[in-house]
């Protein structure tokens, strides 16, 4: 059917009739809704009364130019149905020939209100990209400095040397933060191989290591714990058996978590995950409410109560953390290879730890006290969420039966065997395979695939400045200047356990503490002639108990700081004081439980 001419008053129309079949379909839409665009502004400068709109589209109305947007609206006699290029029209659009008040839609709009009418948004606040550049600066100088500033010794060979400024360069990012600490690490690992410093297979090479690789699956037996509400169901029990007292709620989570925490490697998922949303809730109904001066009631107290617990809960089992296996890793690259290491650990760590889980409640209760001291409601409370959780689902029932599985494997596998990240890898398959983890479940643990890249970084350097004497050489330099103040073996102990302990403040992460320091600082102790074991043992225990030293100190430390219970001053300060009060616990309740099992 051919085309019928039209007929228009308007000018605009008439020139798009005119060019419509020879313009492609794209810049004719493009110039009909600018000209529809124009039709809207000539119609409002007639000073035509418009009559009030529907109540449904007030919203959508208005008299103000805009540019051409989804809010467009024209002044048409009769709706116009959206316009088609010629090849895709049967017939010719109807174009009005003359205009009223009546607003018409021509394009759907799309309004978060129908009640009011939009205002002009806000320019949105544009960030700098990439790296900030103070953090970038100071972070790169200190490698510049050492490398072209500082002498270097002559037992150090220049490669060494250079590897040094690039590890300090590092180092100084993770604590500066320029970028995130997994793209900080990549580009240090990129420029050890820009350099020459390090070939790409020797850069890449503590990518396979086993240790790395079972504290990332750690993370998702931790997802797997909080996906089934496993921990959350162990947790509540506790709570209804020794939740007549706040005294009581605290030994009562702080138990759970201990009993958890060997098969759920991560103290970060524990406290987000499981302890938090229960102390939350129980806090909410006794009245203690966060970020308000009710907070002292109870909330305060079991966040306090279960921060400080949870270091003490970590150093208890060799699993229960990822920076223990890091710990004993980088030990063996010193080459002090600890015999069946889940035993070895638990036996050591078992009765300064539960020494300090049973006082440290007790403590806090008399230096931080709630204000609320009996919550009869809470048991009652807990027996009313169990029963919301139903009976235990076939996942939970899985997910126990693997732990358990995997827990047997890490005592006894060395006997039989099994290595741990083979045990760790046999679980997971188990989670996947039964449908309790989907691989989903491992794709979006962003944590676990972030502890790989930079944890790889960390181990790969350090162990090359192992290789290429870099430790060897700082250690033997300590070790003189301890002997120039004629200190025995106890004394530098003490002195390198204190400064490893306290220069944490310096650090936002455990882990990261441990790739930096853990093995210069454990060269220091066997040059100063403590005992290898006991040095090892011993560093990787105060890891943990460093985590609760400030609202930065560890993952936790940030879960529990964020829930607004607690001021940041008093973080401070009950850190600093339980920080002492577990250094004299593991110092005297911990030398003669070594003394006894022979470890100096």
């Amino acid at each position: 059917m051919s085309e019928k001419p039209y007929k228009s008053n308007n000018f605009t129309h008439k020139l798009i009739h005119t060019y419509s079949a020879a313009l492609p379909a794209q810049t004719f839409s493009l110039i009909f809704i600018l000209s529809a665009s124009l039709s809207l502004q000539i119609t409002i400068s007639t000073n035509l009364k418009p009559q009030p709109p529907p109540m449904e589209s007030t919203a959508l109305f208005s008299t103000t130019f805009r540019p051409p947007s989804l809010h467009l609206r024209s002044r048409l006699s009769k709706p116009i149905s959206p316009f088609k290029p010629p090849f895709l029209r049967s017939s010719p659009p109807p174009y009005p020939h003359s205009f009223t008040t009546k607003p018409l839609l021509l394009l759907k709009p799309i309004c978060a209100s129908a009640t009011s009418i939009p205002q002009p948004t806000e320019p949105k606040t544009l960030h700098p990209q990439g790296a900030k550049i103070v953090p970038l600066t100071l972070s790169i100088a200190i490698g510049l400095l050492l490398r072209f500033l500082i002498p270097k010794p002559p037992d150090v060979t220049p490669q060494a040397w250079q590897l040094l400024s690039i590890f300090l360069s590092t180092i100084a990012g993770l604590v500066l933060s320029p970028l995130p600490v997994g793209a900080w690490a990549f580009v240090g690992l990129t420029t050890s191989i820009i350099t020459k410093t390090l070939t790409f297979k020797t850069a890449f090479s503590a990518f396979t290591n086993e240790v790395i690789w079972l504290i990332v699956i750690s993370f998702f037996f931790a997802r797997g714990f909080v996906k089934t509400g496993l921990g959350d169901r162990i947790a509540t029990y506790f709570v209804k058996w020794l939740g007549k007292s706040t005294l009581g709620l605290s030994y009562g989570l702080a138990l759970s978590e201990t009993l958890i925490a060997p098969a759920m490697p991560s103290t970060t998922a524990r406290a987000g995950g499981v302890f938090l949303p229960i102390i939350k809730s129980l806090a909410v109904s006794g009245g203690s409410k966060p970020n308000d001066p009710s907070s002292r009631k109870l909330g305060a107290y079991l966040v306090q109560s279960q921060f400080q617990c949870a270091g003490n809960s970590s150093a208890l089992f060799l699993t229960a953390a990822a920076q223990n296996l890091l710990c004993l890793k980088l030990a063996e690259e010193l080459g002090l290879v600890i015999a069946n290491p889940w035993i070895s650990w638990f036996k050591a760590a078992s009765l300064p730890a539960f020494v300090s889980l049973l006082l440290t409640p007790y403590i806090l209760y008399k230096i931080y006290p709630p204000e609320t001291k009996d919550t009869p409601d809470a048991p009652a409370m807990a027996e009313k969420r169990l029963q919301a959780m139903g009976p235990v689902t076939t996942n939970e029932w899985i997910m126990i039966g693997t732990m358990l599985l995997a827990v047997s494997l890490w005592v006894f596998g060395d006997a039989i065997g099994i290595p741990s990240v083979v045990t760790a890898m046999l679980g997971l398959s188990i989670l996947l395979l039964l449908g309790v983890l989907e691989w989903n479940d491992c794709l979006s643990e962003k944590s676990a695939w972030d502890t790989l890249a930079w944890f790889a970084v960390l181990v790969g350097m350090a162990g090359q400045l192992t290789n290429l004497g870099i430790v060897t050489w700082m250690s033997n330099c300590v070790a003189k200047f301890l002997q120039s103040f004629s200190l025995s073996w106890p004394a530098a102990f003490g002195v390198l356990q204190a400064a490893y302990f306290f220069i944490h403040y310096m650090f936002a992460s455990q882990t990261g503490h441990v790739g930096a320091l853990y093995s210069a600082f454990l060269a220091m102790h066997l040059a100063a002639g403590v005992p290898a074991v006991l040095a090892a043992l011993a560093l990787a225990y105060n890891t943990n108990l460093f985590g609760a030293q400030t609202h930065y100190s560890s993952g936790q430390a940030a879960v529990y700081f964020g829930a607004g219970y607690v001021e940041l001053p008093d973080v401070f300060r009950i850190g600093f004081i339980m920080a002492c009060i577990n250094a004299v616990i593991w110092s005297v309740v911990g030398g003669v439980w070594w003394k006894f099992l022979g470890l100096y």
